[in-house]
């Protein structure tokens, strides 16, 4: 029951009015910060995890990234959707599999990408692009509680890509069963609206390229349902880690102290 109010919970967001914030932690004390702030759901960072673990993104295993989604999600009363890359696999009945996993280890949701790995065919053949995400969208509308999948398409993040195939692909995944559309590194607001006029499921944007992300009005009035931040907290905490470090190592300083929180007010936002 715990896992239906969740995806209860996970799905009235989509639903609106308006656009929701969906941070990413990388652990377990990340994720109960975000819950402390107020925020209402939260999503895993293939990316973030690996780095975390001192990996690339698409180094983990599917079973460490199952173990790491798990104890997020078990971490907290948050709705989690969980990043599970390309599903772990190229066949659609690996891919299929992979999301029934994800609401094992307690997610309520998850993307799946349509990047292959390879950097000499970067994205998979349209058809059996669509043919994945119908394996993930069946075996997702099979749970007995709402499991939202969102379809990524990445075609803008490699060379030669263009948003005219971006929403060609969306569209049929859209088609193909998913429940929600994303897709990274849409260079402007214009493009942005373009997307949410040419398709009727909620649209996720990306926050989290420099000079490509936009704030939460603006992409709210362009039509945008849901609004993640992929690496940009993780960033963000490891760059205050290396230059407070840098301070210490060359100037043997501590005035960074001033600015940190205390243990206990950290500790106090995760409720422990």
């Amino acid at each position: 029951m715990r896992q239906q109010e969740k995806a209860a919970r996970f799905q009235a967001l989509h639903d609106g009015p308006g656009a929701f914030v969906i941070p990413n932690p990388w652990d377990v004390g990340s994720s109960r910060i975000l819950a402390g702030l107020g925020f209402r759901a939260l999503a895993t960072s293939s990316a973030a995890a690996a780095t975390a673990l001192g990996r690339k993104d698409g180094q983990l295993t599917r079973a460490q990234a199952l173990a790491q989604v798990r104890d997020i999600a078990n971490s907290t009363d948050l709705p989690v959707s969980g990043d599970l890359e390309r599903g772990f696999g190229d066949a659609p009945e690996i891919v299929a599999e992979t999301v029934l996993l994800g609401a094992e280890a307690g997610l309520v949701g998850c993307t799946i990408e349509d990047t292959t790995g390879s950097p000499d065919a970067p994205l998979y053949e349209f058809s059996l692009a669509v043919e994945r995400i119908a394996a993930a969208a069946e075996a997702a509308h099979r749970l007995p509680f709402p499991f939202l999948l969102t379809a990524r398409a990445h075609s803008l993040m490699f060379s030669g890509g263009n948003l005219e195939e971006t929403i060609r692909r969306l569209k049929a995944f859209e088609e193909a069963g998913a429940d929600v559309l994303f897709a990274p590194g849409l260079p402007d607001l214009d493009a942005v609206r373009t997307l949410c006029t040419a398709v009727s499921r909620p649209v996720n944007f990306m926050v989290g390229i420099k000079g490509k992300s936009f704030s939460v009005q603006e992409l709210a009035a362009a039509g945008v349902r849901r609004i993640s931040l992929a690496t940009s907290l993780y960033r963000a905490a490891m760059t205050s880690f290396v230059n407070a470090a840098k301070a210490v190592r060359d100037l043997g300083q501590f005035e960074f102290l001033d600015a940190c929180a205390t243990t206990a007010e950290l500790q106090e936002l995760m409720r422990i």
